[in-house]
């Protein structure tokens, strides 16, 4: 049986702004919420968990806090920005302290090199590790400055929906070689193998294979150095707990345990969602904040697709998905930083296992979180959290995770007890894991993908899905598998495409 939402209130019945429907509490639904609500849309969210954040969502365990996901923020006007346009300023609410350094890289050979914005600092590690590159460094560092300009300053925040706009970005990307990978723009300055991993590794973070990820996104480089890496005390979490009082401050809402079964059309245009329970939801738009494969393929009947097919859905490049193990300790560990990626013995040949071959390696490469090391109230008194994050292969893989888990735990706790973290074994008073399964169960992501779409040249900007639907007029997406891609800064400029694409409510009243 079917029945309509929010039945007149006495709040409802006076509020006339037009409706839009938010699918997901993710940063790009949430931040597509508070754009939303200042353009004059009384939004609602549709959140199918028991909490906002998507893959920013927090777990806590036995007195321990973890942040699920995104741990690293950059760009911190892109937050500001929307504290802005709800009236409030984002110092009020969020206390951002700035890391130094960013992370510690560990090498397999037992060098290291520590990342930070401090110029000299960063001359004086190239210095200690290769001096012979410190001229090709700086030369990179130009180049990155010069991609930021255009990937994001230009064009991150615009929409790429017709061909027009892809041709004239062409010439742009093709100075800046677009079609080369981040791993092949940085050996053509930097000759160190090891330095060559600092400066392209970074696509790892938003999904990719830094071998075949995109150069644009060498201008990750050139972000850290100028705006810095930052953590927010409380967690990644007080950002979502922060944007969701923005939101609710806007006179919107957000819906928990609201699972969407079906986007709602009247011959091609979204008119609303139909829920798990029948209930309807009506809407002068749909914004989807959902993996755009199981946007399209789940809430969009066929017969309304015409770009994004069944089959085109399944030749998709999917990004790799990650292996989390959250563990909190009963001693601390004061001399691991904030961030550390710990490295194996080997960084092309793992990357083709895990993005080709598609299996599950004898060795593997970390990046270890101890929030703990800047904010302590995330752990019982004297104890530590953590995070150790694997990159995986995604489901296409046939890994079956159910006996490969636990085993493939005990392998990172090896290696971590003899190397950074002596005596873990016996230190570890909880633990949490979450495996691809977990990307495709809880957080509907197609393959169980951990980052969506693979960010490759020819399935980004105008190639990805598009912020406004190609195929269903009033409906938008925003989050990583759309443009301009994956990525706490990328999400939220997804969102600010919005402001591009979406009628201003009076154009709708």
């Amino acid at each position: 049986m079917l029945t309509f939402a929010e039945p007149p209130t006495a709040a409802t019945s006076q509020d006339k702004r037009p409706h839009a429907v938010v699918i997901g509490s993710g940063f790009g639904g949430l931040a597509a919420a508070v754009r939303l609500g200042a353009r004059g849309y009384r939004v609602t969210v549709l959140e199918r968990l028991e909490q906002a954040g998507g893959r920013a969502s927090v777990f806590r365990q036995d007195g321990f806090t973890f942040d699920a996901g995104p741990t690293i923020i950059t760009l911190p006007f892109l937050f500001e920005e929307l504290w802005e346009m709800a009236g409030r300023r984002f110092k009020d609410d969020i206390d951002l302290r700035p890391l130094n350094p960013f992370y510690r890289i560990l090498f397999d050979d037992g060098e290291h090199f520590d990342c930070s914005g401090e110029e000299e600092t960063m001359r004086a590690e190239i210095m200690r590790l290769s001096p012979a590159d410190l001229e090709g460094y700086e030369r990179f560092m130009k180049h990155s400055e010069a991609v930021f300009k255009i990937g994001f300053e230009e064009l991150a925040h615009l929409p790429f929906d017709t061909l027009t706009k892809l041709a004239g970005s062409i010439p742009k990307f093709a100075r800046h070689r677009a079609d080369r990978s981040v791993y092949g723009l940085a050996s053509r300055f930097i000759k160190d193998e090891r330095l060559r991993f600092a400066f392209s590794f970074h696509p790892l973070f938003i999904g990719g294979n830094p071998f075949r990820a995109t150069s644009i996104y060498s201008l990750v480089s050139h972000i850290e150095r100028r705006w810095g890496v930052h953590f927010p005390m409380g967690g990644t979490g007080s950002l979502v707990k922060g944007l969701v009082n923005l939101i609710e401050g806007q006179g919107s809402r957000i819906r928990y345990h609201a699972d969407v079964a079906e986007i709602l059309l009247r011959g091609r245009a979204a008119t609303g969602v139909r829920l798990t329970s029948g209930e309807i939801v009506p809407a002068d738009i749909v914004v989807s904040n959902g993996d755009p494969a199981w946007t399209y393929k789940h809430l969009v009947p066929a017969s309304a697709r015409r770009r994004w097919t069944d089959r085109k859905i399944a030749r998709t490049r999917y990004s790799m998905s990650l292996f989390v193990w959250y563990f909190g300790t009963n001693r601390t560990y004061p001399d691991v930083h904030h961030h550390t990626i710990a490295l194996g013995p080997r960084y092309r040949g793992l990357i083709e296992d895990i993005f080709d071959r598609k299996v599950l390696a004898d060795d593997f490469s970390l990046y270890l979180h101890r929030p703990t090391a800047t904010d302590p109230a995330l752990a019982p008194p004297g104890c530590d959290t953590f995070y150790a994050l694997s990159p995986v292969p995604h489901l296409e893989s046939g890994i079956d995770w159910e006996l490969e888990a636990e085993p493939y735990r005990r392998r990172i706790e090896k290696a971590l007890s003899e190397s950074i973290l002596p005596g873990l074994k016996d230190t570890i008073v909880t633990s949490r894991l979450m495996t691809p399964v977990d990307f495709r169960d809880r957080l509907l992501s197609h393959n169980g993908a951990a980052f969506s779409i693979e960010p490759i040249f020819t399935q980004s900007a105008w190639f990805r899905p598009h912020n406004r639907s190609e195929d269903i007029a009033r409906l938008y997406l925003v989050g990583a598998g759309t443009h301009p891609g994956a990525g706490v800064p990328s999400v939220l400029s997804s969102a600010r495409v919005l402001d591009h694409v979406v009628p201003h409510a009076e154009a709708l009243a």
